[in-house]
């Protein structure tokens, strides 16, 4: 296995956007209460550990991948997955980085005797797309890499922001995706194992949650942030509310969030309880005439929902941003590159 290079924290900055890099604006100074806070919470069977991360087994041949960038180690930032059938493997996001991708197939290799075939992205923001280039070691090795999957407007906001020495596998696998329905659900067959890929909105323009029926499992991909206040930089907030509302009338016990340790149903709960807060906070700022700075000096999270961490002073207003501009009209735009 090849070593883990991690990537500093300049490094991470020139490559961070959307959710990731307002992360690395905060996440060294957080204190090592909070740290260790975060480390005690798998709920799965610990089979690998690095500063990056604990991939925790949730089910026969299911994996999650808990990101732990909380003392400042960016290699994947986002959480992940790895689902295993008798004829396929699927891999669940590329992270930030090519080394947090290459650690997560190699893992896979380790655990079911394949190298991911299929890989799928749940959204563009970099912490969950930029590292692709990481699961294509097969390929340079001629034994082929996986296959991609991703919604058409996760392609084209992904693409259009590959940086201009971009390797040509890498432009590649991008021209090749096997592009998901935006509007309707879709399946992946591994082989005695049927994944179903929902559609969704709301975090971004484009998300979609990776699904399995019948064993009360789900990820979510950003739609859903776990003990963390969820960035707002792309969100359109009622999309957002509404998509979580649909995940809180599902069937499933075990759901790996974006963001944060893996939640229960009380946990998402407590998640839609949060996002609610937030709206009656930009409705008061609005009936009140407030700045979005004001209402979010304002706001506080009832200490009945528990511990949630700002990985940036502005997440809160920026929530309150979001509103106020879905209920002005005035368009939601991306968030800059």
């Amino acid at each position: 296995m090849q070593p883990i290079v991690h990537p500093t924290r300049r490094d991470f900055l020139k490559m961070g956007s959307a959710c990731a890099a307002h992360l690395a604006l905060m996440a060294s100074p957080f204190p090592l209460a909070a740290r260790e806070r975060w480390s005690r919470q798998a709920r799965g069977r610990l089979v690998a550990e690095e500063p990056f991360g604990r991939l925790e087994e949730i089910g026969e041949g299911l994996w999650a991948l808990v990101s732990t960038p909380l003392g400042g180690d960016y290699t994947t930032v986002a959480n992940g997955g790895i689902l295993a059938g008798r004829q396929g493997v699927l891999a669940v996001e590329a992270f930030q980085t090519p080394q947090g991708a290459r650690w997560m197939a190699e893992r896979a290799r380790e655990l079911t005797g394949r190298w991911p075939t299929h890989l799928l992205v749940t959204h563009y923001h970099s912490d969950h797309s930029r590292g692709v280039e990481g699961y294509l070691q097969e390929e340079a090795a001629g034994r082929g890499g996986p296959v991609l999957h991703a919604t058409e407007t996760t392609l084209a906001l992904t693409t259009a922001n590959l940086p201009a020495d971009a390797p040509a596998s890498l432009r590649r696998r991008w021209a090749d995706v096997v592009l998901l329905p935006r509007d309707q659900p879709s399946t992946i067959d591994l082989g005695g194992r049927i994944v179903t890929v929902g559609p969704g909105r709301g975090h971004t323009p484009s998300d979609v949650t990776v699904e399995l029926p019948g064993e009360d499992v789900i990820w979510s991909g950003d739609l859903v942030w776990n003990g963390m206040f969820p960035n707002y930089v792309d969100a359109v907030p009622s999309q957002l509310a509404r998509a979580v509302e649909a995940l809180r009338a599902g069937s499933w016990k075990t759901l790996v969030p974006g963001h944060g340790p893996l939640a229960d149903p009380a946990d998402l709960d407590r998640y839609a309880a949060v996002i609610q807060g937030v709206e009656e906070t930009a409705r008061q700022a609005r009936r009140s005439g407030w700045t979005a700075e004001e209402a979010a000096g304002r706001h506080r999270i009832p200490e009945t929902l528990g511990e949630w961490t700002l990985f940036n002073p502005s997440y809160i207003q920026r929530a309150v941003e979001a509103w106020l501009r879905e209920w002005e009209g005035g368009g939601l735009p991306l968030s800059p590159r």
